[in-house]
């Protein structure tokens, strides 16, 4: 990556929902929430519809990792993402499901919404569910899974999502840490192409659970499955038991909205635990921002539910704002690699959020699949999950969106709730690879290991530390589901008074922010630490590579040297060899950033092992690079685990 001051400036915008109108506007308006967020806020809670006004907008005790946004007020999530947009939007579409088979595909209005959303959320009430229980959501990218959290949330239960790609294992451990007494899931899941057994997965995993008395399950496919006696219900059966109204419970702002397990690599699950007002406020206020949302936009984020990227992005900060918000059910490349843009072209998509693997892997199979559909409705693009190459950066903004997108690098993780740093279209600079400035409210700052911030260098040439905030936003998450200490521990011992985000980053000359990845994995070689993702940016941008992965192994004389995983393009195949292609990849390294961060191996490959939202997981890499084979952990999250067995085979 080359941490330079080339800048693109942003492709002018229309609409009326902003509140800023040039850069410098920006600048102040950045301003003044940092100097009175107090005010700030407030005013952005007029945004929401509360049964009663809050008294008290922030209780602020960061310091000790417990802070209360809009205290004494009372609202609903339920009736702020619908019943207050019935009169005006009753008839306009709230979701498209665009379903893996596209002939499956439906449409919901508003109305139609509320509808669906009370018959759940009645037949949980005759279940037995009652404001903070929790319910455990293992599901495909369903309507019934939207329909489903928005139920909960109506009623004041608390809904955990769990990724429909986990174990029996991992959603067992999941449902016993919420103790959770419902569970919600599917006769089978459908992606890809693929069929996906949920149901017999979740009857693997609550063997010898007794506190889980009822399992609604939703009829996906045709697949016959075994049904529990007294336990299981056929979800459509129940819904059509029961009303299609049902009352909007009075949720004081800071009631637990929902849990949402972190996956780490080591150790048990973290459940963060969001609450009403904040989060739901911090999700629309960004997603209307950050996105120059327009009302009748068509907004598509591509995430999965199961994250919080589906949780902010395509459920409710798009419907607290009353867009028209599409589900995606299948994947990047199924059919072909021309799915994205058909169904942007489909619908006429305005907006367009995904992650940069999924950019990448589209990208390799050539422009021609851009460029068989209309993709003119687009006027703002977005990359979440892990920084972008700059590479994949050009591609997106210059083949997808024809150089009249904003493109939205943006970086914020599962316990900030919403997007913390990102451009803002038509106002900021863009920087391909950086994330650029952060949101209004949000204060980053940069500290060295001993927690000391790090100021700018007289010479101006900018600064790399870790990466921390320095006061509450409304979107935060509030502790760790029973476990507050743990909390404490994660995000707020490392360095006093601040909130520690375990990434990485280095801040240019003009305050712009770049992610270097994850603390873990920074590489430490000869006294030189070295972000992943700086030097996976620097293969990827030769031509003859399509995807790049590298992780840090121990050496004698190094301390750690680099090895690299290299998915060579269709011009990488051709090399004559692979000596030939890792020599010309030295010498691009030592060029884009310096001869101390050459990899000392490199092993080519068909294929990296990622979770099916699209992340690489770089503790299997790292393991298979210094031959430990037997101890990779669980990879039941990965989309293709074929893809380990290739990668060991190779270092044998």
């Amino acid at each position: 990556m080359n941490k330079n001051n080339s800048t693109i400036k942003p492709p002018s915008i229309s609409g009326d929902t902003f509140q800023i109108n040039s850069f410098e506007e920006y600048k102040k308006l950045y301003e003044y929430s940092i100097k009175d967020p107090i005010s700030y806020w407030a005013e952005q809670s007029k945004k929401l519809h509360w049964f009663h006004p809050w008294e008290q907008v922030l209780d602020n005790s960061f310091s000790e990792a417990d802070v209360a946004w809009f205290s004494g007020g009372r609202l609903n999530v339920s009736n702020n993402c619908i019943d207050r947009h019935l009169n005006s939007k009753g008839d306009q579409v709230a979701i498209i499901w665009e379903a893996d088979n596209t002939k499956d595909s439906k449409s919901y209005t508003y109305r139609e919404l509320k509808h669906e959303v009370c018959r759940i959320a009645n037949a949980l009430k005759t279940a037995g569910v009652r404001k903070g229980d929790r319910v455990c959501l293992y599901m495909p990218m369903i309507p019934e899974l939207a329909f489903t959290m928005l139920a909960c949330t109506r009623i004041g239960a608390i809904h955990s999502i769990v990724f429909a790609g986990f174990s029996a294992d991992s959603l067992r451990d999941r449902i016993l840490d919420c103790n959770a007494s419902v569970v919600v899931t599917a006769n089978e899941g459908q992606r890809g192409g693929k069929a996906l057994a949920l149901k017999s997965i979740v009857d693997k995993a609550l063997q010898g659970i007794s506190s889980v008395h009822t399992v609604f399950v939703a009829k996906r496919t045709e697949k016959e499955v075994t049904m529990k006696a007294g336990r299981d219900i056929w979800l459509h059966e129940a819904m059509a038991r029961e009303r299609r109204s049902c009352p909007s419970e009075w949720m004081a702002s800071e009631d637990p909205l929902f849990i949402l397990y972190t996956s780490g690599s080591t150790g048990k699950p973290k459940g963060l635990m969001h609450t009403h007002a904040g989060y739901l406020l911090y999700a629309l206020q960004t997603f209307e921002q950050i996105f120059n949302y327009q009302p009748g936009d068509i907004h598509f984020c591509a995430a999965d539910l199961g994250w919080i990227t589906g949780h902010s992005y395509v459920i409710y900060g798009p419907l607290a704002s009353g867009a028209t918000t599409i589900m995606f059910e299948s994947t990047p490349l199924y059919p072909d690699a021309g799915r994205y843009w058909q169904v942007i072209e489909k619908y006429k998509a305005n907006i367009f959020y995904t992650a940069p693997t999924a950019i990448r892997a589209i990208a390799k199979e050539g422009n021609e699949w851009v460029e068989k559909y209309d993709l003119s409705s687009l006027k703002s693009l977005g990359s979440v999950g892990e920084p972008i190459n700059p590479e994949a950066w050009y591609w997106l903004y210059e083949q997808v969106g024809k150089s009249k997108c904003s493109v939205m690098d943006t970086w914020w993780q599962t316990e900030t709730g919403g997007i913390m740093i990102s451009p803002l279209p038509g106002i900021t600079e863009m920087k391909p690879g950086s994330a650029t400035l952060p949101f209004f409210g949000i204060e980053p700052c940069i500290v060295d290991e001993n927690g000391q911030e790090i100021k700018d260098t007289q010479n101006n040439n900018g600064i790399s530390g870790y990466l921390c905030l320095k006061n509450p936003w409304p979107g935060m998450a509030r502790t760790i589901y029973g476990d507050h200490e743990r909390y404490v521990e994660s995000y707020f011992t490392q360095y006093p008074n601040l909130y520690f985000t375990g990434d990485g980053c280095y801040r240019d000359a003009d305050g712009y922010y770049w992610i270097t990845g994850r603390v873990d994995d920074v590489i430490n070689v000869s006294g030189h630490r070295l972000g992943t993702a700086e030097i996976e940016s620097s293969l990827a941008s030769n031509p003859l590579v399509a995807e790049a992965a590298v992780v840090g192994i121990p050496d004698e004389i190094k301390g750690m040297s680099i090895f690299a995983y290299i998915i060579p393009s269709k011009e990488g195949v051709a090399m004559k060899s692979e000596e030939e292609l890792s020599g010309i990849l030295k010498q691009q390294v030592r060029q884009d950033i310096g001869s101390f961060a050459i990899p000392s191996n490199f092993q080519i490959v068909s294929g990296l092992p990622k979770t099916r939202s699209g992340k690489i997981m770089r503790r299997i890499l790292k393991k298979i690079a210094v031959g430990e084979y037997d101890d990779l952990g669980n990879i039941t999250t990965l989309a293709d685990s074929s893809v380990v067995e290739e990668l060991i085979n190779l270092r044998k």
